[in-house]
Parts: C-alpha cells; structure tokens; sequence
C-alpha cells in the first residue's frame, strides 16, 4: 500500500505559500464578490499580479487607475494578506467619504469570512463591523472619512488613501500619517485622476520623476483583457468625452473641471517651443528669451490662494510685439 498523505504536513507546506506568495493565497482561497457573478474565486488578471508585485516590493506606491479593474480589491486582498501572516500590523483606509472607505472593509471582511479554518485560525477576531476588522495577532484594518486628523494619532503601518484626487485635505492628512510611516510604513495611494494641482497630481508627476519616495503605477482602460475599442467607445457615448476621458484614459488634462477644452490643451503641448532655460527648485520657471532691458514688458500673473492646493503662474509679453 501507498502512504498516505501527511494531512498536516501538507497544510503546514500550504500555509507556508501563502504567507510567502500573496498571489498564490489571493487566487486559490480568497472569494470576492462580484457585481454580475456573484461570489467568485478571486483570479488575478496578469495586469493584477504585476501590481501586486509592487505592492510587496515597494513601500510606497501611486496608482493612476481606468475605473472598473479590480485594483480596490486587490488593495483588499493585499491587506488581508499582511494581517494574516505578520502581527500588530495598522492598516487604515481613507477615502473622501466614510461609505467608500467602509467598502474597502467590507471586502477585507469577505475575503476573510470565507477562507478555510486552517488559514484564519481557531479564534475569532477580536472586533468585527462595518469600520473595523481586528485579529487575535493585533493585525487590523479601520475605514475612517477624510479630515485633516486622520492618521495624526494612528501607528500606521499602511495607510490606504482611496480616490485620492478628489480628496480636499488630503495634503494634510498625509502629512500627519507621514510621522509614522516614516518608521517603515508605507502607502497605497490609488485614483482616477482628478484635473490638475492637486495632492494626487502632484505626488504621481514627483514619482514619475523619481522627485518623491512613491513607486508610479499607471493603469488605462486597455489593460483589463475583456476590454477592446468596442468597449471605449461605448463609455464615450454613455459618460460623455470628458467624463470618459477621466474615467478610462488616466489623462490628468482631459479629467476635472478645466477651463480649456482637452483638444485646445493637446494642441498646445503639441505645439510648445522648448524653452532656453528652466529655472528654480522644480524647473518651473521657464524662459523663451533673455530680457532686453531697452524694451518694455507687460507682466501677468494669477496667483495661488496659498493653501498648496494650487499653482502661481505669470506670463511676461514684449509690448512692442505682443510675444
């Protein structure tokens, strides 16, 4: 007769996968709740997986995201999986209203209500609502709306910011979670963009640039493999441009409420003649051409309301030819 299997010894090899693959534990025991399917397995997209990758190699990641491809729950999944196999881990979510970052709870919640009894162990969690989810191991994921304290008296291991464009004060409540984050913390950051100026648009051009600590990770529309042109133009049709645009493209320009229409803003980038000189401390002020100082110039400006949520700008015109 054959040996039998060592019940046991085969959890034990198991248990050690997952805690050291979050993407093997996310595909084969964690359920989701899908808004057509009903509760499925949760089967990575490859798309998915690679930003999971990142999720594990960096502490600090900005997400530019198309709406409608999972990556809300794949923050679920990822969070699940650090209080699972790591103690006292704090994860706080933050989104611009408490629903939406309740719902990100609600997803930890599920994932770990429907997950064998060898994984999530013998005891139950120590609280378990629609704002918390605590474990025995003192691992925890809270869901709290934006204001400027929240985070300030949190040790957080990973702060959670939801939609983070469309967040008001968010500059603030990141500089307050910044203290504990800064003793090996990290943050997840993910949006649609939002127009430009702001914490999110400002965070995402620093990273793209290698100016901040955050890891940029860009996702359109076209990454989801059941989507095609067929898909895109019906969004068009049924959001409108802009609001497809916004929705779809991760195209910071064409999103937000902005005075110019995206194809006036297109045609001048397109048509921008690159400056002689950049100068100051993010190369902001740009020069065409060196003063003459027998000329006469007009200078205008529109300055920022000096709360950091927007930009200064000026522009200096030669009068004789109006350039």
């Amino acid at each position: 007769m054959s040996e039998q299997p060592n019940i046991k010894e085969i959890i034990k090899q198991e248990y050690i996968k997952c805690m050291t693959d979050p993407a093997h534990f996310m595909k084969k025991y964690c359920l989701i709740q899908h808004p057509t399917r009903g509760r499925i397995q949760f089967n990575l997209y490859p798309f998915q997986e690679k930003v999971l990758f990142q999720f594990q190699k960096n502490n600090y990641n900005v997400v530019l995201k198309s709406r409608q491809l999972g990556i809300s729950t794949l923050v679920a999944g990822f969070s699940l999986w650090l209080m699972l196999f790591q103690r006292d881990k704090n994860i706080l979510c933050i989104a611009t209203k408490q629903e939406t970052a309740k719902n990100m709870v609600t997803k930890v919640r599920f994932m770990h209500e429907n997950l064998p009894s060898w994984l999530k162990g013998a005891e139950k969690p120590l609280e378990n609502n629609k704002l918390l989810l605590k474990l025995p191991n003192g691992s925890q994921v809270k869901a709290v709306s934006a204001a400027g304290d929240a985070g300030r008296s949190e040790a957080v291991s990973l702060l959670i910011i939801d939609e983070a464009a469309f967040i008001d004060s968010i500059h603030e409540i990141f500089a307050s979670a910044q203290q504990t984050l800064a003793t090996g913390g990290g943050c997840i950051a993910l949006s649609t963009p939002n127009g430009t100026g702001n914490w999110f648009h400002q965070t995402w051009q620093k990273a793209e640039i290698g100016a901040n600590s955050f890891v940029p990770i860009r996702l359109k529309w076209n990454v989801h493999p059941e989507r095609d042109q067929v898909w895109r133009n019906q969004q068009d049709a049924d959001l409108g441009l802009r609001m497809a645009a916004q929705e779809c493209d991760c195209d910071f320009n064409t999103s937000g409420d902005t005075v110019f229409e995206s194809d006036v803003i297109q045609w001048i980038e397109d048509n921008l003649v690159e400056p002689l000189e950049k100068r100051g401390v993010d190369g902001n002020l740009w020069i065409w051409e060196q003063p003459d100082y027998n000329k006469s110039y007009l200078v205008t400006a529109d300055v920022a309301r000096g709360d950091g949520k927007d930009y200064s700008a000026c522009h200096v015109f030669d009068l004789e030819t109006s350039t």
